[in-house]
């Protein structure tokens, strides 16, 4: 019953601090499994998808202390892969990552088949496929998944049919105490894949060509806890970038990778927004008097545009001018938040994967929905670029993945406000 309060019309000003990726969290936190020793985790995002994740390992008996909101001691000494509750492990996607530490560790693993956002089919096929190449037997049943290895998982070249982050990161999880050479092709590239390979790298595992599409993990017989620090969150980064600009103010963006926001930047750039990097900064500009210029975007897999960013992207195309086009070429069903825009006076057609957007000279406030994660952050930019107010439901989305999003909006000078409304009452029927 949580809801957001948008007072449209105001430029944002002024300076944001970026929190740790939340995908590269969600795929380092289940390493912890394969690490022995306590070590400090550094970076974590405050999000609600990481707390079911560190809530499913201490049920797993890993001991999981929180120094802050941002920093967590693990140990994992007295893990137990036989207790990973159904009920908080389909609440997120990242909880199949539990299946290739499980199996890396125990050499058997039963996890419930993940939830997440849902924008399409998300098959796990490439991830199982993976699995039973280094040798252990895959089943789904029974809502979850099973696999098991009668012996020590060996190394083994894996094939992917397409760039799967998720598979990639799970097979690399399964491979780093594996018996053996295990190469992955057509890997991965994002972000989040070389930072978990950094991580367990730094741990005593052995991987290379992260970043990549080959890459190589020669299986250690065990890893060893060291302290690291997560990467900042590209996504994040991103959405605050187009907020600036949909608003027409001025935000210098800290703690960022500028290298990992270049196909945002050149996007931007395409409408005419002003971008000057730092070394670990962001200064994103735009005059509100100067309007914004049309543009085509098509999702690929990183360094492509990605599709995290195409909701976000959507909301400012809405009020270029001109068309503008995205091609989605991730998920087939990432248009959800485009009803939504709707509301709000946005002119956007569907045509199978791609949107065709005709800009409007203003939003108008109205009352939306956050969809999913990335279609919530496109209606909270939405809602700060239009006239009036606008009041976006269902925010529990946008902060599983979003830290402390409306705290961060108010500090540039947005009109946003978090509030909570008490639950209807239930009425009770008295028959005689």
């Amino acid at each position: 019953m949580i809801h957001y309060t948008i007072e449209g019309g105001r430029p944002l000003s002024g300076t944001v601090s970026i929190s740790g990726a939340k995908n590269a969290a969600l795929a380092i936190i289940p390493a912890a499994v394969l690490v022995r020793g306590t070590y400090r985790l550094d970076n974590v995002p405050n999000v609600h998808d990481v707390c079911i994740l560190i809530d499913l390992l201490r049920a797993m008996g890993v001991t999981v202390k929180k120094i802050n909101n941002n920093c967590y001691e693990f140990n994992s000494d007295s893990a137990d892969c036989c207790n990973v509750p159904y009920e908080l492990a389909r609440r997120i996607r990242a909880s199949y990552y539990l299946v290739g530490a499980c199996l890396g560790r125990f050499g058997k693993a039963d996890v419930a088949m993940p939830g997440g956002c849902d924008f399409g089919v998300r098959p796990i096929d490439q991830h199982l496929k993976g699995f039973q190449a280094l040798g252990a037997t895959c089943d789904v049943r029974g809502g979850a998944i099973i696999a098991e290895c009668a012996g020590q998982l060996t190394g083994s070249t894996v094939y992917l049919d397409n760039a799967s982050v998720g598979a990639t990161i799970n097979i690399m999880l399964a491979a780093a105490l594996a018996e053996g050479t295990t190469v992955i092709e057509a890997a991965g590239k994002e972000p989040h894949i070389v930072d978990l390979a950094n991580f367990l790298n730094f741990c005593g595992a052995e991987i290379r060509g992260a970043g990549t599409d080959v890459i190589k993990i020669h299986g250690k017989k065990e890893l060893y806890a060291r302290d690291y620090a997560i990467i900042p969150d590209q996504i994040e980064a991103g959405t605050y970038m187009a907020a600036a600009a949909a608003t027409g103010g001025e935000i210098t963006l800290l703690n960022v990778i500028p290298k990992h926001l270049e196909c945002i930047s050149v996007k931007l750039l395409e409408m005419g927004v002003e971008i000057e990097e730092g070394d670990d900064t962001l200064t994103v500009r735009r005059d509100g008097e100067t309007p914004l210029t049309a543009t085509s975007i098509k999702t690929m897999p990183y360094p492509g545009f990605p599709t995290d960013m195409h909701p976000q992207m959507g909301a400012l195309l809405t009020i270029a001018e001109g068309t503008s086009m995205i091609a989605e070429r991730v998920w087939e069903n990432r248009f959800r938040y485009v009803n939504e825009l709707r509301r709000m006076g946005a002119d956007v057609k569907i045509d199978g994967r791609v949107a065709v957007i005709e800009g409007v000279k203003r939003l108008s406030g109205a009352p939306v929905q956050a969809c999913d994660l990335r279609a919530g952050a496109a209606a909270v930019i939405a809602g700060l670029a239009a006239w009036g107010t606008t009041t976006v439901t269902d925010v529990f989305q946008i902060e599983r993945g979003y830290e402390d999003l409306v705290g961060k909006l108010q500090a540039l000078g947005a009109n946003i406000q978090r509030a909570e409304e008490p639950e209807e009452p239930t009425l009770t029927v008295v028959t005689a």
